[in-house]
C-alpha cells in the first residue's frame, strides 16, 4: 500500500512504476503481464519492464446501458465470455434482445481491436504462466471479472489481478472469486486466481480518475507504440 505522502498518481506510467515495484515481491512462474484496454496498457508496460516480462493486451469490452454508456451492465472478453451484471439489468429494463444486440456490436468492435493492436502478432500463449492481469483501476470490477473467467479457460498458472487505485468493496469482491476459484475442485490447480491487488483503496472512491493529476485518455497510436516495444520480448511458450 502506498504511504500517506503519496495518495495519488502523477499519471498511469507513474503508477505502473509503483505497482511493479510492489508486483516484483511476488513469486511468478515464466510472468506475462496482459494490459486491458487502453488505459489499463501505459501501467502495464510499467509493471513488464519492472518484473522483466512480456507485454500483452487482454481485450475486454465493456457492454453500456444505451443512453448512459459509462454505466456498465456488463462486460465481454477474449475467448467469448460474457458477465452481466443482474442488479444493473433490471434497473434499466434491457431486455434479452437488447442485451444480445449490445453484444454483437461489442463482440464485433473487439475483434476489431485485437487486429488492430497485435498487428498480426498472435496472442501471447497463456498456459502454465503467471499472468499479472492490469488495468489503470477499477470501479465495479466488470471487466476485470470477465477477464479473468476468459483466462482461466486458457489454463494459467496463476493469475493476479493488481491495480493502482480502486474501492475496497470491489477488491474484497474480487478476492472473494479468487477464494471460491482456488476451492473449486472441479478446476484444475492451475487455474488459481491469486489475490487482487490495489495500491490504492480510498473512500470515498470518487472514480479512478480523480486519483490521478494527468488522467487523459489512451489513444489508439499509444497502445500500438507500447505494444511494439515490448514485441516478442520472451512470449514463448515454456
Amino acid at each position: 500500500m502506498l504511504g500517506a505522502r503519496s495518495r495519488r498518481f502523477r499519471n498511469r506510467r507513474h503508477a505502473g512504476a509503483l505497482l511493479g515495484a510492489m508486483l516484483r515481491e511476488l513469486e511468478a512462474v515464466n510472468p506475462l503481464v496482459l494490459g486491458l484496454l487502453r488505459g489499463g496498457v501505459p501501467v502495464a508496460s510499467e509493471v513488464a519492464c519492472a518484473l522483466r516480462a512480456p507485454l500483452d493486451v487482454w481485450l475486454v469490452r465493456k457492454l453500456g446501458v444505451p443512453g448512459q454508456t459509462e454505466l456498465a451492465f456488463g462486460a465481454i472478453a477474449e475467448g467469448g465470455v460474457q458477465v452481466i451484471n443482474q442488479k444493473v439489468v433490471k434497473q434499466q429494463r434491457l431486455g434479452k434482445d437488447r442485451i444480445r444486440k449490445i453484444s454483437r456490436q461489442e463482440q464485433r468492435e473487439l475483434s476489431r481491436r485485437a487486429r488492430l493492436f497485435r498487428r498480426g502478432r498472435p496472442a501471447a500463449p497463456i498456459k502454465g504462466r503467471t499472468i499479472f492481469l492490469i488495468d489503470d483501476g477499477l470501479a465495479t470490477g466488470a471487466s476485470m471479472r470477465a477477464a479473468i473467467q476468459a483466462l482461466i479457460q486458457r489454463q494459467p498458472h496463476d493469475i493476479v489481478p493488481a491495480v493502482p487505485v480502486a474501492p475496497s468493496r470491489t477488491i474484497a469482491e474480487l478476492n472473494s472469486h479468487a477464494t471460491k476459484k482456488a476451492g473449486n475442485t472441479e478446476l484444475s490447480h492451475a487455474n488459481c486466481v491469486s489475490r487482487a491487488i490495489s495500491l490504492l483503496s480510498p473512500s470515498p472512491f470518487w472514480g479512478v480518475g480523480a486519483w490521478y493529476d494527468d488522467f487523459r485518455q489512451v489513444s489508439d497510436s499509444e497502445v500500438v507504440q507500447l505494444l511494439d516495444a515490448h514485441a516478442g520480448i520472451g512470449n514463448a511458450q515454456p
